[in-house]
């Protein structure tokens, strides 16, 4: 079997045809964003906020798991030094979370005012263009 040869002459093995630039990532980048510009079903606190609000759950949880641990290295004697290990890591993960899951709110927010102004300056475009 003879390989297709290209407009320019020069032949391309199969292997060269498996690193061609496809379109399908970015037409899956694309497709798969959360919300649609044409959805206008308004949503629940819940269902805006929960992501953040569990970030901020698990942070908190963690962090006092964290400083449960350390403090436990200061009463018992036996296993200290998996205390004085263990607990500061999980107070900077509960920390980072807790502050991750905090700034994640106000950018919502801002994100959710955004869109309102967006619909609002869409109905004023229809109103007075159609």
């Amino acid at each position: 079997e003879i390989p297709p040869k290209s407009p320019d002459g020069s032949e391309k093995s199969p292997q060269s045809k498996e690193l061609l630039p496809s379109n399908t990532a970015s037409t899956l980048c694309i497709s798969s964003r959360s919300e649609s510009v044409w959805t206008s079903a308004s949503r629940s606190k819940w269902d805006i906020y929960h992501k953040p609000v569990i970030v901020v759950s698990v942070g908190a949880a963690v962090f006092l798991f964290g400083m449960v641990i350390t403090s436990l290295s200061c009463i018992q004697t036996k296993n200290k030094d998996v205390y004085k290990m263990c607990g500061p890591a999980f107070l900077s993960m509960g920390l980072m979370l807790l502050v991750c899951g905090l700034v994640w709110i106000p950018i919502i927010r801002k994100k959710q005012k955004q869109r309102q102004k967006s619909r609002f300056l869409q109905s004023l475009k229809s109103f007075f263009f159609n």
